[in-house]
């Protein structure tokens, strides 16, 4: 690594989605380099970086298998964490098929192609999408998310997340202001099950206005066919059901 005071240009936005992948051997052994980057990021807040020592702390101190238990547990109960975006603007509806090809092509227009299966709503890979572009142009996207990246570092926070630190570290990139902090931390999703609150919340989410995002108002065309994911069926990132 260079100096702290030589951070790439976007490298901060392909470092935070990498956080926010799922947990698998080459990620973790790349957290001390992440934690050196990071802290050298003028962009992020003093409080940021903060929170993002204690995320790097969290994964650093526990054994993959329960990460990745964690991971899954916390990502894949619901739409409130979901790490897929068009999730939160379209659920599962034929709108989300259009708005992925839409999605794809701009990947596509700068060199980013996705291995066969991997959703481009997915929110660590919009944010390697992001690192690719000018720093105007990044912020003015991202910016198109902030109300769904607040929504998820809210619904994180509530469950006392060290990822609320991750997602809620883009919040002020996107111009929403701050997110809300966990008032305790707790890395045990994977053995607490829903809760009949968990499902009114649920429910009550589904039912709220759409948010909208890239490719959000285009209605689709046809359904998209995704295949096996870039390794196997990897926790965490679900085949599309449209």
């Amino acid at each position: 690594m260079g100096s702290r005071d030589a951070v790439p240009p976007g490298a901060t936005y392909a470092v935070l989605g990498a956080l926010l992948s799922y947990p698998d051997a080459p990620l973790l052994d790349a957290l001390p380099e992440a934690r050196e980057l990071l802290n050298g990021e003028r962009g992020l807040s003093r409080d940021a970086r903060a929170g993002l020592d204690q995320f790097i702390d969290y994964c650093a101190q526990r054994d993959p298998i329960t990460l990745q238990e964690n991971y899954v547990a916390l990502f894949d109960r619901g739409r409130a964490t979901s790490l897929y975006l068009f999730e939160h603007v379209h659920g599962e509806s034929r709108d989300r098929g259009q708005a992925m090809v839409d999605l794809l092509r701009m990947y596509d227009a700068h060199g980013l192609h996705l291995a066969a299966g991997e959703l481009p709503d997915y929110l660590p890979v919009f944010l390697e999408y992001l690192s690719r572009l000018p720093a105007s142009e990044a912020r003015s996207l991202l910016a198109e998310t902030g109300e769904i990246l607040q929504s998820i570092t809210t619904q994180l926070a509530k469950r006392g997340s060290p990822y609320s630190f991750v997602v809620g570290a883009l919040l002020p990139l996107a111009g929403v202001g701050k997110g809300e902090k966990p008032d305790a931390l707790h890395d045990d999703d994977a053995q607490q099950a829903p809760t009949p609150a968990d499902y009114r919340a649920l429910d009550a989410a589904w039912a709220d206005e759409p948010v909208r995002f890239v490719g959000a108002s285009t209605p689709a065309q046809a359904p998209i066919q995704f295949y096996d994911s870039r390794t196997s069926r990897t926790p965490g990132k679900r085949e599309n059901k449209s």
